[in-house]
């Protein structure tokens, strides 16, 4: 029997046991905190958040790629100086899926700004400094 991972974060722990409440619709779920959800009681789910899951996994790249049928988001930590980079999380969605998660996006960003000012963006993307100890190309 696999033992959880014990963490010595209370800020985790504290997520970990946090209850969400799931609002069905048709083909997609919305997650919402039971705070934010005290008064929407039908159609409820329950879903648990283990201690491992609240970790969650760093990333600083993204690489997204499509089908007539699904999106794949596959999650990759990129070390600098480092030739190789492995993918940590990969998501796969419905094209309805992903248009939602795109709204879903946008807004938060919209509200996250609102509070703490504009998202700056760097001039090479955001990617992280890559090299392979070689001369750098241009593209």
């Amino acid at each position: 029997m696999k033992k959880k991972p014990k963490t010595s974060k209370p800020f985790l722990k504290a997520v970990a046991k946090r209850k969400f409440s799931v609002l069905q619709r048709p083909s997609f779920v919305i997650i919402k905190t039971m705070e934010d959800n005290n008064n929407q009681q039908q159609n409820q789910i329950n879903i648990e958040l283990s201690e491992e899951m609240a970790e969650g996994v760093y990333c600083n790249l993204a690489i997204i790629t499509h089908s007539h049928a699904e999106f794949v988001v596959d999650f990759v930590k990129l070390m600098p100086g480092t030739p190789k980079a492995k993918v940590k999380s990969r998501i796969i969605l419905t094209p309805e899926h992903a248009k939602r998660l795109y709204k879903a996006l946008q807004d938060n960003i919209r509200k996250f700004e609102s509070v703490h000012g504009p998202i700056k963006e760097t001039q090479d993307g955001g990617l992280p400094p890559f090299s392979m100890g070689g001369p750098t190309a241009q593209a």
